[in-house]
């Protein structure tokens, strides 16, 4: 699987293999805009039964490593972080697929910490296109982008021969293409309004797809404490005969603190105050939810959890476009923010994170969010406020000009609507002070977009690190 030559031709071998997972997008079916609930839940159980049975053709490699399993409307992937960071201190070779990516694609497969290289994902991606021409070849159905993707990382991860696999759902869980694990704890994040065609219009409804992941016997952890989404998860586990681990703010954990060096929070179980690698006020109940799942894993070879591995994992976590500080002299802070949830969180957090003289919001997001709901949030801790677009060719964007009309209907603040998004960010840039903040939220994608700015995606893939030109810091030799 070796590569060799210049950047340029890594790179371009990078890009024709993205090209090559990106095209299996084109044409593949979505519900469609009369479908039913019954259809849809029709829909997703099939695509599950096909990716089952395509990952049986391919040898099943989703069996080859222990896995963590984690789902939630919010604070999942932030979560899953978390575990693989504890999970290499602890001297697992660990390897973590969260989704989506905001710049490039081997974001979805991170080994001991670093992105795959360009090489080896070339390689996986062709070993792929191999598979799936042996299954056409057999009569096999059509298989499209999400489950190449779940067949990649999974194939990637047991051919990087890791101990542990730390999985985040796409979206749901119950019917979610990445269900097809039998995890050593499946953990719950959160549960809230998200993805209401396909999940359910009520919080027990979008519980019990969430709660789907939970296998039998298995152990499994959850922030959820609202009483009508955790009676359906506590519901589900006595089901699976699966012991579960309620995690709950005040009483197994309380934040210390949280500032632009991470966020400081008392674990009630062992009086031991972390502090984490990623800031915000909601990386609390995140970490408390990893730290309960690393727990939770048994006598697996290969490494070992302890307090120090612990302490030692939630600090050394990162994970780009989560409140992340990409400049100062204005400071400008990125967070995809795409849901009145995670704007509300978002929001607490701003407030107790800086105190700038004015804050410039730049705000995107894809038509299919309810960006209405958190606009309305997101105008609380503006000053002025620029709608842009995320520029996706193959989604559909909201209309910057019917963005920028829903801010005006929530606040008398300044607003701006600018099409382009590098232009909204230069807008915003020649408008901010020294003592000003930036912050662009609302979609991870036009977080994505924008990130170019400071980290060029073709650095990220040479570098295999989000933070090229970072210096890399590590924990204590086990």
């Amino acid at each position: 699987m070796s590569m060799s030559g210049s950047p340029e031709a890594v790179l371009a071998r990078y890009r024709r293999a993205s090209d090559y997972i990106n095209g299996l997008s084109e044409g593949s079916p979505t519900p469609r805009p009369d479908a039913t609930p019954a259809d849809i839940r029709a829909r997703a159980i099939l695509r599950v039964d096909r990716m089952r049975r395509f990952l049986d053709f391919a040898g099943n490699p989703q069996d080859r490593f222990h896995s963590v399993h984690v789902g939630g409307t919010s604070g999942k992937g932030s979560t899953a972080t978390f575990i693989a960071a504890i999970l290499q201190a602890s001297g697992f070779r660990t390897g973590l697929h969260v989704s989506p990516y905001i710049q490039v694609e081997t974001e979805k497969l991170i080994v001991n910490g670093k992105l795959l290289s360009a090489e080896r994902f070339a390689g996986y991606v062709d070993e792929l296109a191999e598979l799936l021409g042996r299954w056409y070849a057999a009569g096999g159905e059509r298989i499209g982008y999400g489950q190449s993707w779940v067949a990649l990382s999974y194939l990637a991860l047991a051919r990087e021969q890791v101990d542990f696999g730390v999985i985040e759902v796409g979206a749901g869980g119950r019917f979610d293409l990445t269900n097809v694990l039998t995890p050593d704890v499946s953990v719950i994040t959160s549960i809230g309004l998200d993805h209401v065609r396909t999940l359910g219009g009520t919080i027990p409804e979008i519980a019990w797809h969430k709660a789907g992941i939970i296998k039998p016997g298995r152990p499994a952890v959850t922030t959820v404490t609202q009483p009508e989404a955790l009676a359906v998860i506590q519901e589900e586990a006595e089901l699976q005969h699966a012991p579960l681990t309620i995690i709950s703010a005040g009483r197994d954990f309380e934040i210390v603190s949280t500032g632009d060096d991470g966020t400081e929070m008392l674990d009630k179980r062992t009086n031991h105050v972390f502090k984490t690698g990623l800031s915000g006020v909601f990386q609390a109940p995140n970490a408390a939810a990893a730290i309960a799942a690393a727990r939770a894993i048994g006598d697996v070879p290969g490494g070992k959890v302890t307090q120090d591995s612990i302490a030692c994992g939630l600090r050394q976590a990162r994970f780009a476009g989560r409140i992340e500080i990409v400049q100062e002299k204005p400071r400008v802070v990125l967070d995809g923010a795409h849901n009145p949830a995670k704007m509300g969180s978002l929001a607490e957090s701003m407030k107790q994170l800086s105190q700038p003289r004015q804050r410039i919001l730049i705000f995107g997001s894809v038509e299919s969010h309810d960006f209405s709901s958190t606009a309305r949030v997101a105008a609380t801790i503006a000053d002025e406020i620029i709608v842009t677009s995320p520029a996706l060719d193959w989604r559909s964007n909201a209309d910057p000009e019917r963005l920028a009309e829903v801010f005006r209907q929530t606040t008398d603040k300044p607003v701006t609507a600018v099409d382009d998004p590098f232009d909204a960010l230069s807008l915003a840039l020649d408008r901010a002070g020294d003592q000003d903040e930036v912050l662009v939220t609302g979609s991870l994608y036009l977080i994505g977009k924008l990130r170019n700015h400071w980290y060029p995606a073709d650095q990220i893939i040479l570098q295999q690190t989000m933070w090229p030109m970072w210096p890399e810091t590590s924990c204590p030799a086990r």
